[in-house]
């Protein structure tokens, strides 16, 4: 163990040191070493004595190196509890003796033990031995032989001791462990701010770990030791003798020490027993209270600063912590630290209790403590208010100071130093001058950091207060919240009773200081209050506090500060003479007032209320400093002459502040609406004590009524989502401006209305006031007062401002904000047209030619684009005022253009009458579905919709356009009449009847006798041009053409134009296409077309015009020629397309008839692009002509009125697959001629006799001759896809053709196996037979005998195609030129899906397939399942892979159609595929045994080709799974008698093994193992 081995080696030492001198020593060491040895561990030397009285004996010969050594050994054995606790009196015997020795080394270790005895269990518990270990401590401390190592050693080991003692009191009497901050008060370094906060979250901790512990008398045997020591204690700092402690005398400066030590550390003693804290009271605190005295000479060390400072820190202690229960006292240290700081002390002495009151302001609980205790106590003194007086009263007393300026300068350095973390200090070799100026500074800067400490303080307790609800913050909506919380309070009181000094003297500060951190300081502490202020409501603070922000915030110096300014040494005269009167120059202090002020008003926007007028006065002359070519910072214009500023660094900070000014309005959106009305109160109370009766107004007040404006619209726009409540204020000051004689504020206010309505219009707010076109939703109506009234107010001031004021350009100006408004938001208007209508009419009665264009542009806008969002009441308004502007005599320009908008109107209304009648049907229907609704609007008075007369507006245009055609103005009423006539000859076949003889008869009629009325009374004198000037003193006048001299010239043009308006134009498109150029064709090919898609669908034309269209598309083709070229081509193209669009745009109206010949005029079309040798289908392109034939043959499909149709479309489309004409293309000539129904019936009777021809044996032509390859491949899925949809009563005629044509496409793989051709038409026959074989034919059998005989040829060609395809293509090996791995895959996946339809959906799903048809399908499959089986054993083994599986597959497939286990789920007629199939399957499978066993043979030790064993293999597992129906058994050519056995005993499902049971026996014989494994054991399971 080391601590055997290291006291071993200390009493070698021992011995070795003391063998000459002290041979007692020696020899009890050598002893004790061997005593030593045969202990085991600590315990046992505590309990032998031997080991310590050797150490003990070497102390005592006080030899230096000896009393070193035993020392240190006794220091081991107390560390390691080697020590009974009896030793205790000797140990501290020999303590004391060896601090009365001088050795420096010797005292230390005296020390060092002492205090390892105290933390060791041998500490004294007794008051006898605490006072002998107390004595030693302080004997050393005392003794003028010590050393100064000694003394501070001793003091310290004095501290930890009398921290041990009290630790043991904390134990003892079961009191809170924890102890107070040690920390006094805040650091110098860190601002105010940061030491408030710290101080706040600190007492935070603390107010969570403290409880509220109860008094108690009686102590513990340590306790009382505890306070005997803390009464000697006092009576030393007294200067008095202890009674306790074995010391005479002690410096009163260390005794304070301890006392500060013992009473910030242990305040739980002093609250919780009763003893301790009568000594506290009548003891320190009298001793406190004698210290501070002032007005008596302390002598001696009573005197000293650093007694002082001791005195003053457990002052503040007290107060701090101890101020609930020592309240009168408390009070009184209090009233000294104040009355302190009004005497003429030293400097030193302010100092130091400035110092403490920082503290006391800085610390928020401290200061909340005191406030409430004290000023809120009526009896109490008002301390917290007498604190931040004096405080005042020594910032104040810079005015006094002859040397303000340098102590203003040197609180400016310190507050400066503090801002960049380090402490501020003094030169050594400073003068008494700058000592004494520092000193002022510091009393100055402390004074000045409480107050700053007593504004944030109250900042941090009204956050606390809006944190736990007391108050409401100023950003919620709501502002009605009042001070009634307890900490509320006592916030809105401590600002009552301090606002006022506070502000006195930080003002007075920020007037005279200059320096930037003191600055940024002082306006923390500015922000911080008024924004307490502001959520206190404390409304006369806060408007101080503003009033006092706003005066730093700009600067306006005056002739003296220009001056010396403008005079610097950067300047010049000249500058000086142009800048001396318009100069603004911003201070960086008033940069900083201006961004403090702008956090305030952001904080508090809502709480403001009339205290905005303060800071809008202040941000409007921001706003002309910024906009104000003289303005600049103090830096640029004191330094930097004009010419050499950097633009980009001299208005950083005006962007900076005009970026800021911008935000605060924007912000508004977040304000309540009450704060934004108080905004706006504000803004017009400052732009309207700018106004006056003269129209000249200065810049400065411009510029404010200017700043005014824009941020009344800045908010507008950020408020459009509650604009209602604020749009009265803002349409009422620009009124108001607009009322003015200043031409300047006209602009001013109609720009900033015409922005102001085109936002509130283009919100989305105003969207949903917008009702839905022509009608008025039930959801609109609900608060269609307050809707109405709103949209009144927004567009009322145009009308006021034209109506009520004479001004010309106010007029203009209105006219123009209603333009922009038509123009980006009329489609939000609903009801306030009658205004604006009302408003553009009476401006056709103004005699300004301007003013009349202004409202016509405003007209136009409605006329073109807003015809369909005006409500429909105002239609008929809008028409005449159109009208109007077509009758006024200012401007014919005017007048024509005006007749055009007409035109544009008859447009709209013409589209109007042909939806009325869906419109009318969807007002019924929903008037009989929400009949309850309506009454209850009705009830409720709300108007029912209103469905729009356009008859009547037909009328309207038309009475305009007669009145206009009288008129006295040629061009006019020449426009007049061309348009009316226009009108009829592009709408009159969407009139009806009645409205025809109501427009001939009520005004062409009328209008054609007026005309000629007019024109035979007209003058025919001739008329003289316009005067142009003189020569040889005649008048010279411009010549007018002799045709048009006279009135009845003019007259008579226009009956010319009335009587051409007749002329129609049909006619002309046909010659046009017939006769004209390629393009002229295809010009009225599109006009045709274009006519004809916007009326077939909307339902305006007869069919007669429809056929009318046929007969020119047809006798375009029959007329061209039949080579090729591209103006050809392009000319069929555009026919096409124009059959397409009009059979689907005319469906309804196409009859059988028609639809015949739209397939007449298509097989003309098909007919012209047949060319065998084909270029492009060379290329592997398909000609334009065929593309567009591709395109338009879907289109064709029958609708359900032409479903017999379906049957001559298939037909016609099949003969271009086949390669020959079809009855409809052999009697294309007679069409014209002959009954639709006739032409079907001859269609059909063809059909039959094609069938016969085909199966007579007649060879058909090759597939796609005269059309290419390319052409077909894309017409077989339209063919397919037409097919499948026809209805099935339709489609069952042509379904054996379509089977015949696809098998035809399916056959080129024999010549080309690489086409595509075949691919596609094998996945389309696919389709077509599992959808006939599915289809439930049902309503197709109404004519029997048609639809068995199309049924028998159905499955004819079935077999047909498949016998064809499986048996001639299916399986086979290919050529060596297309075996690549792709095309082998692909076939073999196609076939596979071929066989699959095959089996699983044809031969399993079939219900009506005659007997012989089955059984050619079965041997087709069995053919292809025999291929392997026909090949010999030396040919089998070459055969490809992809060629053995089909045959197996195929294979597989007939066990599936004979199993009864996979027909269980399908149709009875199944089983008639079984009963075919059974028979040819049992031959298949004993021919492949039987080949099985001959070729085994033939071989002999030869193994067999892997083919042949796989399907021997495939066919005995088939066979084991295999079990059939009792009809396949009955099929089964096995004997009679054994049928009748299988049948009794109902095992017919393994009959099939019966009828093989000869090759089975064979193949048992030679191959058991196969049979085991393959058959039997399946069998048997």
């Amino acid at each position: 163990m080391a601590f055997m081995a290291a006291l071993e080696a200390d009493l070698r030492a021992l011995s070795a040191e003391a063998r000459r001198r002290h041979p007692a020593v020696k020899d009890a060491a050598e002893h004790a070493i061997l005593k030593l040895r045969s202990l085991s561990g600590p315990s046992e030397i505590a309990q032998n004595e031997d080991i310590l009285r050797m150490f003990l004996m070497a102390c005592s010969v006080k030899s230096v190196k000896l009393s070193v050594i035993g020392l240190s050994c006794l220091q081991k054995l107390i560390s390691h509890d080697a020590v009974a606790s009896s030793a205790l009196k000797e140990i501290l015997a020999t303590l004391k003796d060896h601090a009365e020795m001088t050795d420096e080394i010797v005292q230390l270790k005296t020390l060092q033990t002492m205090l390892i005895l105290f933390q060791s269990h041998l500490h004294p518990e007794s008051e006898e031995s605490m006072s002998q270990a107390l004595g030693i401590c302080l004997y050393l401390l005392e003794s003028s032989r010590s050393s100064d190592s000694v003394r501070n050693t001793a003091a310290a080991t004095f501290r930890q001791a009398v921290a041990l003692v009290f630790d043991n009191v904390i134990r003892a009497e079961s009191l809170p462990s924890g102890k107070a901050s040690s920390a006094r008060l805040g650091s110098r370094v860190n601002s105010v701010v940061d030491n408030v906060t710290h101080s706040f979250s600190h007492s935070l901790s603390l107010a969570s770990n403290s409880g509220d512990p109860t008094m108690r008398e009686n102590l513990s045997d340590v306790g009382k030791l505890g306070l005997r020591l803390l009464e000697d204690l006092t009576a030393l700092a007294a200067g008095g003798s202890a009674t306790w402690l074995r010391v005479y005398s002690l410096h009163r400066t260390f005794a304070l020490d301890i006392l500060e030590f013992v009473l910030s550390t242990y305040v739980a003693i002093f609250q919780a027993l009763l003893s301790y804290q009568q000594v506290l009271r009548h003891r320190i605190c009298s001793l406190l209270m004698t210290s501070l005295r002032t007005n008596v000479e302390l002598e001696g060390e009573a005197g000293e600063p650093s007694y002082r400072r001791l005195v003053l820190r457990l002052v503040s202690h007290v107060i701090r912590l101890y101020s609930s229960s020592l309240v009168t006292e408390s009070e009184v240290f209090l009233n000294m630290l104040v009355k302190v700081t009004r005497q003429d002390l030293p400097l030193w002495h302010q100092i130091l209790v400035l110092e403490i009151l920082r503290g006391f302001c800085v610390e928020v609980c401290t200061l909340r403590l005191l406030f409430q205790t004290f000023d809120l106590n009526p009896v109490n003194t008002n301390v917290v208010e007498n604190i931040v007086r004096a405080l005042a009263l020594v910032v104040a007393s810079i005015q006094a100071s002859d040397s303000s300026e340098e102590t203003l300068a040197a609180v400016g350095g310190m507050f400066s130093s503090k801002a960049k973390g380090i402490e501020w200090s003094m030169d050594n070799d400073a003068s008494n001058a700058a000592v004494l100026v520092a000193s002022e500074a510091h009393t100055i800067t402390l004074a000045l950091e409480g107050l700053l400490g007593v504004v944030f303080t109250i900042a941090t307790l009204t956050d606390e207060a809006l944190d736990v609800g007391e108050l409401e913050s100023p950003k919620c909506e709501s502002n009605s919240m009042e001070c009634s919380g307890q900490l509320a309070l006592l916030c809105m009181a401590m600002v009552n009773s301090t606002w006022l000094t506070i502000l006195d003297s930080l003002s007075l500060i920020l007037m005279r200081s200059q320096g930037e951190a003191i600055i940024l300081e002082i306006l923390k502490g500015y922000q911080a209050f008024s924004q307490a202020c502001g959520v206190l409501r404390a409304i006369e603070p806060l408007n101080s506090f503003l009033a006092s922000l706003c005066k730093f915030a700009i600067n306006n110096p005056n002739d003296g500060e220009k001056k010396s300014i403008l005079q610097s040494p950067g300047s010049k005269r000249s500058e000086t003479s142009m800048d001396q009167r318009d100069s603004i120059i911003l201070t960086p202090k008033n940069v900083q007032a201006l961004r403090t002020l702008f956090n305030v008003a952001h904080r508090l926007h809502n709480a403001l209320g009339p205290s905005w007028v303060l800071v809008l006065e202040t941000l409007s002359a921001l706003d002309r400093a910024i906009h104000s070519p003289h303005a600049s910072t103090q830096e640029v214009s004191a330094s930097v002459s004009r010419l050499s500023r950097d633009t980009s660094g001299q208005y950083s900070d005006f962007h900076i502040l005009s970026s800021l000014n911008s935000q605060l309005f924007e912000s508004s959106a977040l304000m309540n609406i009450a704060a934004v009305k108080s905004l706006l109160s504000a803004l017009h109370q400052l732009s309207s004590q700018h106004i006056s009766g003269s129209s000249q107004l200065s810049v400065q007040q411009i510029g404010s009524i200017s700043f005014s404006v824009e941020r009344m619209t800045t908010i507008l726009v950020n408020n459009l989502h509650r604009v209602e409540p604020i749009w009265d204020q803002i349409a009422a000051h620009h009124l108001e401006l607009a009322n003015c004689s200043n031409p300047q504020l006209h602009s001013m206010a109609l720009d900033s209305l015409d922005q102001s309505i085109c936002s509130v219009v283009g919100s989305e707010k105003f969207q949903g006031i917008s009702s839905a076109p022509h009608q008025f939703q039930e959801s609109h109506l609900v608060k269609e007062s307050e809707t109405v009234s709103f949209e009144y107010a927004v567009l009322s001031p145009l009308v006021i401002l034209y109506s009520s004021n004479k001004n010309v350009d106010i007029q203009m100006g209105a006219l123009k904000i209603l333009l922009h408004v038509l123009e980006r938001h009329g489609e939000k208007l609903s009801y306030c047209w009658p205004s604006i209508l009302h408003m553009l009419r009476a401006v056709t009665d103004a005699s300004e030619k301007d003013l009349i264009s202004l409202g016509f542009q405003s007209i136009r806008v409605i006329m073109n684009e807003g015809l369909a969002t005006i409500p429909v009441q105002c239609l008929h308004e809008c028409i005449l005022v159109t009208g109007a502007y077509g009758t006024q005599k200012t401007d014919i320009n005017i007048s024509l253009t005006s007749v055009g908008l007409l035109w544009t109107a008859t447009d709209f209304i013409v589209k109007g009458l042909i939806s009325k009648p869906i419109e009318q049907a969807s007002h019924m229907n929903d008037d009989v579905q929400s009949g309850g609704t309506i009454k209850e609007a009705n009830s409720k008075q709300v108007p029912p919709k209103q469905i729009v007369d356009y008859s009547m507006l037909f009328f309207s245009v038309f009475s305009v356009l007669q009145k206009l055609g009288s008129d006295d103005r040629p061009e006019v009423r020449n426009s007049a009449v061309r348009t009316l006539f226009q009108t009829l000859s592009t709408h009159g076949q969407k009139l009806s009847k009645s409205m025809w003889e109501d427009c001939l008869w009520l005004y062409v009629f009328p209008m054609l006798e007026h005309v000629s009325h007019l024109a035979s009374t007209s003058s025919r004198d001739e008329w003289q041009g316009k005067e142009l000037g003189t020569r040889a003193g005649k008048a010279v006048h411009m010549l007018i053409h002799h045709s048009r001299n006279t009135a009845q010239k003019q007259w008579d043009e226009t009956i010319v134009l009335v009587l051409g308006g007749w002329v129609l134009l049909l006619d002309f498109i046909k010659n046009s296409i017939l006769n004209g150029s390629k393009e002229v064709a295809l010009a009225a090919i599109n006009c045709l077309q274009t006519f004809v898609g916007a009326n077939c669908p909307k339902g305006n034309l007869e069919s007669s015009y429809v056929k009318s269209v046929l007969d020119i598309y047809e006798l375009v083709l029959q007329t061209s020629p039949n080579f090729k070229n591209d103006s050809t081509d392009k000319v069929k193209q555009e026919v096409l397309r124009g059959l397409g669009d009009l059979y689907v745009q005319a469906q309804s109206l196409f009859n059988g008839d028609m639809y015949l010949r739209l397939m007449a005029i298509m097989h003309l079309m098909i007919k012209t692009t047949l060319n065998p040798t084909d270029y492009d289908s060379e290329l592997g392109s398909i000609p334009a002509v065929q593309r567009g034939i591709l395109e338009i043959i879907p289109m064709l499909r029958p609708t359900a009125v032409l479903s017999s149709m379906w049957t001559p479309l298939l037909l016609e489309l099949l003969c271009y697959l086949n390669g020959h004409e079809g009855p409809l293309q052999k009697n294309s000539k007679q069409i014209h001629d002959r009954n639709s129904q006739a032409l079907v019936d001859s269609a059909k009777q063809s059909l039959v006799e094609r069938s016969n021809l085909n199966g007579g044996g007649t060879k058909l032509d090759m597939v796609g001759s005269g059309w290419g390859i390319l052409f077909v491949e894309k017409l077989v899925p339209i063919i397919v896809n037409l097919f499948l949809e026809a209805p099935s009563n339709e489609r069952f005629s042509a379904s054996p053709e379509v089977i015949q044509g696809l098998g035809r496409c399916m056959n080129t793989r024999r010549d080309n196996p690489r086409g595509t051709l075949w691919r596609i038409s094998a996945e389309c026959f696919n389709r077509v037979v599992t959808d006939e074989v599915r289809q439930d034919n049902a309503d197709c059998k109404s004519d029997v005998n048609s639809y068995k005989l199309s049924r028998a040829r159905f499955w004819k060609e079935v077999a047909d195609v498949y016998e064809t395809f499986l048996v001639g293509s299916c399986g086979r090996v290919l050529s060596s030129d297309v075996s690549s791995a792709d095309y082998i895959t692909a076939d073999e996946t196609l076939e596979m899906s071929v066989l699959t339809v095959f089996g699983d959906d044809i031969l399993k799903l079939q219900k009506d397939a005659p007997v012989e048809v089955l059984q050619r399908l079965v041997n087709c499959l069995d053919h292809c399942a025999s291929r392997t089986g026909s090949l010999s054993v030396q040919t089998v083994g070459l055969l490809p892979v992809h060629c053995s599986r089909f045959s197996l597959s195929c294979l597989q497939m007939m066990f599936s159609l004979c199993s009864c286990i996979a027909k269980a789920t399908l149709c009875a007629a199944a089983s008639e595929t079984s009963k075919v199939s059974i028979s040819i399957l049992m031959k298949r499978c004993e021919i492949i045994l039987g080949q099985f066993l001959a070729d085994e043979n033939d071989l002999g030790e030869h193994p067999l080709p892997s083919v042949r064993v796989e399907e021997t293999i495939c066919v005995l597992q088939e066979l084991a799974r295999l079990i059939i129906d009792i009809d396949a058994a009955n099929a089964l050519n096995i004997p009679p008698y054994l049928k009748q056995a299988l049948g009794e005993n109902k095992s017919h499902g393994r009959a099939h093994l019966l009828s093989l049971l000869p090759t089975v026996s064979e193949l048992v014989v030679s191959r058991p193992f196969i049979i085991t494994s393959n058959l039997c054991f399946p069998m048997l399971d």
